[in-house]
């Protein structure tokens, strides 16, 4: 059996034992050298032909790489190699960045380089052109300082040019195979050493109430899990993770100490960190007194009152006082009974504090609240606005532009509000002949106005005169629920009322419109 053949059939299994080894025996904590430097075996396949020469695979051969790492990831390579083949030599010097990922046992990277591809052949001499090399590989850390780059596969490229012995250029499209081993220098210094902190809250505690620890654990290796433990010098100390409970039940006053330890059993020596706390159980305090208060009734209108009592104990039978304040209302007691006067209050709750104070001033609260309500006001009649017709002495009925400035804002409200209506009262002057008359038609020409303009529902609307002894409408808003004060005016038959902007009859037209006779209005 030849030695490429044993090789081949015993590097798989070789392959697998490294990596299993690396796994079982060098687990660590992975630090990323400054420089890593690579050397071993290198075969390639030149990929091309120079003339009619066809260039072979070359396996005889040897590559080194140089790598300044910037960073866990990232570095910068510096790469040579030399095959020596029967026909051609193959030479290169390249650089160009690399990425790697760094696991704790398998490490692939990826690469591109530039550079010098030298090429020699036979009876031909020896041509430098541009090379580039693109491809990628996978290590497997042995130690901290050692790894074997298990394979590493680039594609290669190079450009040459034997003119004036070949005519013509060629492009070299090779592969180049490599494995050796991976020394990694400058690894700085060693990980710092498994460490852990603790604190406890609270600090001082009275006997029964409980105490918690809490531990920070730091310099914890990467994918590694510590364990922690618990002990105390006073109580029951309860905790896996890292906070512990301490059971206070039956301490004595005075000073304990809770200590944990955080373990690292994947350690080879499982490195372990202690920390411990202090806390204090004091003296028992007196017993200060206990307080519950009530309102009844706890809802009122405003202006009524509510009783306010309070019930009070202590635990060392010592005498009581009582007190009570109020955010609101005005308050008197007689010992633990109080009267709330909530006359003239908003409404809302009231907050009524209760206090209690034993001989030595221990003290103790308690809270209850009356709501007080006010009944809401009864909806009104508004007036929404006066439009005036004295403007127009030949038309005194009729809406001009300012007056339906006034009419707009009045539709806006109604249609705003859908449930209002609207009561439109026509005036006229004490001077003004027909006045009635006049008073009903500025009525109608105004609920036109906003039924015809506006698009108020008419039933919307009801039409009345007055006496106010002014060339006025009045427009009022009647929200539901409110009344229409109907004191000084009266109802008309609309029906028999024409609206429009023509002439009042009776009244003398101006002369330029003598030639052209007006039609009465309808009355």
């Amino acid at each position: 059996m030849s030695l490429r053949k044993t090789a081949g059939r015993y590097w798989l299994p070789l392959a697998l034992t490294l990596l299993l080894l690396s796994t079982a025996v060098f687990a660590q904590e992975e630090v990323t050298p400054k420089v890593d430097v690579f050397v071993g075996y290198s075969w390639m396949n030149v990929g091309g032909h120079v003339g009619a020469l066809n260039l072979k695979s070359i396996d005889k051969g040897w590559g080194a790489a140089a790598t300044f790492n910037f960073n866990k990831y990232l570095g910068l390579t510096l790469d040579i190699d030399a095959h020596y083949g029967d026909i051609a030599n193959v030479s290169t010097v390249s650089i160009g960045p690399r990425l790697k990922f760094r696991e704790e046992h398998f490490q692939p990277f990826i690469e591109t380089l530039l550079g010098l591809h030298r090429l020699s052949v036979a009876g031909l001499g020896t041509n430098n052109s541009i090379g580039a090399v693109l491809g990628g590989g996978f290590d497997i850390p042995l130690t901290k300082r050692f790894a074997w780059r298990l394979l590493e596969a680039d594609y290669v490229w190079a450009h040459h040019n034997f003119t004036p012995l070949i005519v013509g250029t060629q492009n070299m499209e090779g592969a180049r195979l490599r494995t050796g081993i991976l020394i990694n220098l400058g690894l700085g210094e060693p990980p710092l050493p498994l460490a852990a902190s603790c604190s406890i809250s609270p600090a001082s505690v009275m006997a029964g109430e409980p105490v918690t620890l809490t531990v920070t654990a730091s310099n914890i290796h990467k994918n590694h899990t510590v364990t922690y433990s618990y002990l105390s010098t006073g109580g029951k100390a309860e905790g896996k993770n890292v906070t512990a409970s301490v059971d206070t039940t039956g301490l004595a006053p005075g000073s304990y100490t809770v200590t944990a330890t955080v373990t690292d059993p994947k350690e080879k020596r499982e490195a372990s960190a202690t920390c411990n706390a202090s806390f204090t159980v004091q003296e028992p305090p007196k017993h200060p007194p206990i307080i519950s208060c009530s309102a009844n009734p706890s809802t009122v209108q405003s202006g009524q009152p509510s009783t306010i009592t309070s019930t009070g104990s202590s635990p060392d039978n010592r005498p009581l006082t009582y007190s009570f304040t109020a955010t609101g209302g005005r308050i008197t007691s007689d010992g633990p009974i109080a009267t709330l006067d909530t006359t003239g209050a908003g409404a809302g709750p009231i907050s009524i504090n209760c206090m209690v104070v034993d001989d030595r001033g221990l003290s103790a609260n308690a809270m209850t609240s009356v709501n007080v309500e006010v009944p809401a006001a009864a909806p009104q009649a508004s007036k929404c606005g006066t439009i005036e017709f004295s403007r127009d002495t030949r038309r005194p009925w009729r809406v001009d532009n300012e007056a339906k400035a006034i009419l707009d804002d009045c539709a806006l409200r109604l249609q705003r509000e859908p449930d209002s209506k609207a009561v439109v009262v026509g005036n006229f002057g004490a001077d003004e002949k027909n006045g009635e008359l006049l008073a009903q038609r500025r009525a109608v020409n105004t609920k036109a106005y906003l039924t015809v303009e506006k698009g108020i529902d008419p039933a919307r609307i009801e039409l009345r005169t007055g006496n106010a002894g002014t060339q006025t409408a009045e427009i009022w808003i009647v929200p539901a629920g409110a009344t229409f004060d109907q004191a000084g005016t009266q109802t008309f038959d609309e029906t028999t009322v024409k609206a429009g902007a023509e002439q009042y009859p009776g009244q003398r037209p101006a002369r330029r419109a003598a030639r052209k006779p007006v039609a009465p209005p309808a009355q």
